[in-house]
């Protein structure tokens, strides 16, 4: 096994959950090629107007293409479309070759893919940044090397659950007394059939190559369904995968790229056909219910929710705040771990500085937000662009809609990129009996400054929003260790994952591959998460034959 040691560094690292990246976050050039980046800005510069023609994939009936950069400038790149029934039936054409690899064959290919996916790290972040709005380290990094190291975690999971099973004839012998009941027993583990990936706007790649790669790694070829507004960072990887799979001796059809138009979309047609098993969704509520509500599939979705963060009292208010207005402020909100309600009692917060009032508490909270959206070094390399319009019009509508605003949204200066559409987050003070106006994902730069009696009502507030809307993550900051005590008791139930008194680098936002679960599949926000063993279980039966010996 060529990469045998990467999978067991790997495998350690997941039972362990302390610290591991096999794929380095800094755009180094000492570890990915001195030229690298010049080289893939070259190449992505060369894409306008252009064809992408790096698929190996078959039957192509036209092509679609629609992306726009959020930074103001040209793409107009086309791609190979396809029909639902040419996908499905290559994809059939290259089952069977592929779930009779064995496991370890099969993880061997996928982590070379991986190792193969380096080359082109640069070229998908500025396909990130592009059709996505995130700021260049943050597409490198989240389409790069995190996601890399979210599918090696899923290859990881997969090699050790598909490993419990005997790949040999065993022999039962039972005692019968004078007679023994002798069987020869084997063990197959079957692909549950294809697999469809839908794909978001926001992370194209990073929410995209776990399921990949737990379907692939189990035996079960994929088809990658991508936003068709971001389509070009997951189309080069994939044409990346199909060239490591030919390689090796395999049908690239493997794997495949779904490109599609929101004029004439093919999601519900893929989704809704018989031959596909496996649905992994990620994007809105309405949609993602749609897709769990297909019968005879087995789905893997993470929905939209509401991120709640409960203030009782500060250890350090200053590092506190600046965290929480760096929270907000990445990625200018568009991420589905980004906070969006601030729970606040009335009578303010004790902290290391004395006791704030409600008022101070926000004021200083809106200070250190403005002031990072309006420094000139981090403003435009924090809060990047709006992916879409839609969003953009989001903030502009809700500004409009009466609330006590807090902080106004700006525009953001990148000269760079002087057209892009930008916005800084708009700050929203509203009471506790407001829960209709703040209880639904208001999504893109967008908080509420929520005014509660006492840190109680703030828990039973914050517990009944991911009860009714489903959450990715729950912030919570108490310098008081009983009072720490009784909130996880009483939230731990409602399954949401919790972050106390973070500062400093890291933030809420984050999710570390073989270490943290993204999301934990028991609430509205998902019924699924990266990554527990019941991701990849559910992609595979075992059947058993029995011979009488």
């Amino acid at each position: 096994m060529k990469h045998k040691t990467i999978l067991e560094n790997a495998i350690k690292a997941m039972r362990a959950r302390t610290y591991y990246a096999q794929y380095p976050e800094a755009p180094s050039g000492k570890v990915y090629g001195e030229t690298a980046n010049d080289d893939a800005k070259k190449r992505f510069e060369t894409l306008s107007n252009s064809t992408f023609n790096q698929l190996l994939q078959e039957g192509a009936s036209g092509t679609v293409g629609e992306e726009r950069s959020p930074y103001g400038i040209p793409l107009s790149i086309q791609y190979p479309a396809f029909s639902t029934e040419t996908l499905i039936k290559n994809a059939q054409n290259a089952q069977k070759q592929w779930a009779n690899a064995s496991y370890e064959k099969r993880a061997d290919i996928l982590i070379e893919t991986l190792e193969q996916m380096k080359n082109v790290f640069f070229d998908i972040a500025y396909a990130t940044m592009h059709t996505t709005g995130q700021a260049f380290m943050m597409s490198f990094q989240a389409s790069g090397p995190h996601a890399a190291d979210r599918a090696l975690e899923a290859i990881a999971m997969g090699y050790e659950e598909l490993s419990r099973y005997p790949v040999t004839t065993v022999r039962w012998d039972k005692p019968l007394g004078k007679v023994n009941a002798v069987l020869d027993k084997r063990f197959y583990v079957v692909p549950r059939g294809i697999g469809l990936v839908i794909g978001c706007s926001t992370f194209p790649v990073w929410n995209t190559v776990p399921g990949v790669y737990a379907n692939l790694i189990t035996g079960n070829p994929t088809i990658v369904k991508p936003h068709p507004k971001a389509i070009l960072p997951i189309a080069i990887w994939v044409a990346k995968m199909q060239e490591v799979l030919k390689n090796a001796g395999f049908d690239p059809h493997i794997i495949q790229l779904a490109p599609d138009s929101t004029q004439n979309p093919i999601t519900k047609q893929l989704a809704e056909h018989p031959a596909v098993k496996l649905i992994d969704f990620t994007g809105s509520s309405h949609f993602g219910n749609y897709i769990e509500s297909i019968p005879n599939k087995t789905t893997f979705t993470e929905k939209s929710g509401v991120n709640s963060v409960i203030i009782d009292s500060f250890i350090d208010v200053d590092n506190a705040l600046e965290n929480l207005a760096f929270s907000v402020s990445l990625y200018s909100g568009q991420m589905c771990t980004a906070p969006q309600n601030f729970f606040i009692p009335k009578n303010g917060v004790n902290t290391n500085i004395g006791h704030l009032s409600f008022e101070e508490v926000v004021q200083k909270f809106a200070d250190k937000v403005k002031n990072l959206a309006q420094n000139p070094k981090m403003g435009a390399g924090v809060l990047g662009a709006i992916q879409s319009e839609d969003t953009y019009q989001r903030i502009q509508n809700t500004k409009n809609q009466g609330y006590k605003i807090i902080l106004e949204p700006q525009p953001i200066q990148n000269p760079e990129f002087p057209n892009s559409r930008t916005s800084s987050p708009l700050l929203i003070q509203v009471n506790a009996a407001d829960y209709e106006k703040y209880a639904q994902e208001l999504f893109g730069p967008i908080a509420f400054i929520i005014q509660t009696e006492n840190t109680q009502e703030s828990i039973s507030l914050a517990k009944k929003l991911v009860e009714d809307k489903g959450g990715l993550t729950l912030s919570i900051y108490t310098s008081n260790a009983e009072t720490k005590e009784n909130m996880l008791q009483e939230l731990l139930p409602v399954s949401v994952a919790i972050a106390f008194n973070l500062s400093g680098p890291t933030w809420i936002n984050q999710s570390a591959g073989f270490s943290d679960f993204h999301g934990t599949g028991g609430n509205k926000a998902g019924n699924a998460a990266y990554t527990t063993p019941e991701f990849i279980v559910k992609r595979f039966t075992v059947v058993g034959v029995r011979e009488q010996a």
